[in-house]
């Protein structure tokens, strides 16, 4: 097998924490199973303002475009909150995503069994939830121009952000959803707000076409975005995929994380186009964020940073095999009791350190060979 290229980019906060358990599990594939994988590592968010005065420098940009897949840890802490605006750590991964044409943003919403009572809603309504968001991530209203604060003449200022589409930045994420949908139940939901928004009404017209054109064969819906994070929270298992914008993606996959009990399990995939080699163009990242309250303590939980680099195996490497170990191996972890503080739920609980979930989790892998 061909030597895999990844490039790590751990970050700010408890990035470099979670990211040293992925690169622990990284070893163990290499080991155990000879897969050979080429790891390399860079700079991005508050790490690289600080070495470089930028929160992407042009160098790592440059190794990213070359990597088959990219490993993110967190990009972002409170020193860095008074900076100006456009180096922010924040505006690096915003960059990547950009500059890499990263359009497709796949959230997935899974509740292991272990924590079905972790939710915050009942476990009848999320034990087995196994949902997909697939949020469009390169345009709408975080990109679109006119952007800006403005003074106006009478002392007064504005804020301008615009919210903008194209048909083929909506059919080519739609696309996305529906091939991810016959992988599934074949079902997809598509969000927006037409009822409103008139690029609303363009991404429910443009899916439609999509849908009726392309993909006969799956079941669409839609659903206006509001009336779609109320049945998040009501019955989330109606939902296979959903497939939805730039904004209103960012919110409603936070909410379903919180139905699989913490931010801290969940993982993320950043897709583009198709590279010479075939796989995607993609960035993996967990969605928790750079956690500065815990930063350095060893309190963090590696799953959902794990969980991403399987997502990497399963959409960059083909090897759905292995990803599916990876994942067993969290669950049988869970399913052990073992716990980092974000999963303790009872007065006198020992919570696991991040160490020491990373060696149960290489313990389930290695148990995992005598299966074999």
């Amino acid at each position: 097998m061909a030597s895999r290229s990844i490039l790590i980019l751990a970050g700010d906060g408890i990035g470099p924490e979670v990211m040293r358990e992925v690169k622990r599990v990284i070893l163990w594939f290499s080991e155990q199973c000879g897969i050979d994988f080429t790891v390399s590592e860079g700079l991005v968010g508050g790490a690289a303002y600080d070495a470089y005065g930028t929160p992407l420098h042009d160098d790592t940009l440059d190794q990213a475009r070359e990597a088959d897949a990219i490993l993110l840890g967190a990009a972002g802490a409170p020193k860095y909150d008074a900076l100006p605006f456009e180096v922010k750590p924040e505006r690096g991964l915003l960059k990547l995503r950009k500059e890499l044409d990263l359009y497709a943003n796949l959230r997935p919403a899974i509740c292991f069994e272990a924590l079905a009572d972790y939710s915050s809603l009942k476990k009848e309504f999320v034990s087995g939830l196994d949902l997909m968001i697939v949020r469009e991530l390169t345009s709408g209203v975080y990109f679109g121009e006119p952007r800006g604060i403005f003074d106006l003449k009478d002392g007064e200022r504005e804020g301008i952000n615009t919210q903008r589409y194209t048909t083929n930045e909506i059919r080519r994420v739609a696309r996305s959803a529906f091939e991810l949908a016959r992988q599934r139940q074949n079902r997809v939901c598509s969000m927006e707000k037409a009822n409103v928004m008139e690029s609303g009404v363009l991404w429910r017209e443009e899916v439609e076409w999509v849908g009726d054109n392309e993909y006969p064969d799956v079941e669409l819906s839609h659903m206006y975005a509001d009336a779609g994070a109320m049945q998040l929270v009501r019955k989330p298992k109606q939902f296979d995929v959903i497939v939805t914008d730039n904004l209103f993606g960012d919110i409603l996959s936070d909410a379903a994380a919180m139905l699989t009990g913490s931010l801290g399990m969940l993982p993320s995939a950043s897709l583009g186009e198709q590279m010479e080699a075939g796989w995607p163009r993609a960035l993996y990242e967990p969605v928790h964020g750079s956690a500065p309250d815990i930063t350095g303590q060893d309190k963090a939980n590696p799953c959902a940073c794990i969980l991403s680099f399987a997502m990497a195996m399963h959409y960059s490497f083909d090897m759905g095999a292995e990803a599916k170990r990876l994942s067993d191996a969290v669950e049988a972890t869970l399913a052990a009791g073992i716990r980092t503080p974000d999963l303790l739920q009872l007065p006198g609980e020992s919570p696991a350190s991040t160490t020491l979930m990373g060696d149960a989790i290489l313990r389930e892998l290695d148990h995992s060979l005598a299966y074999n």
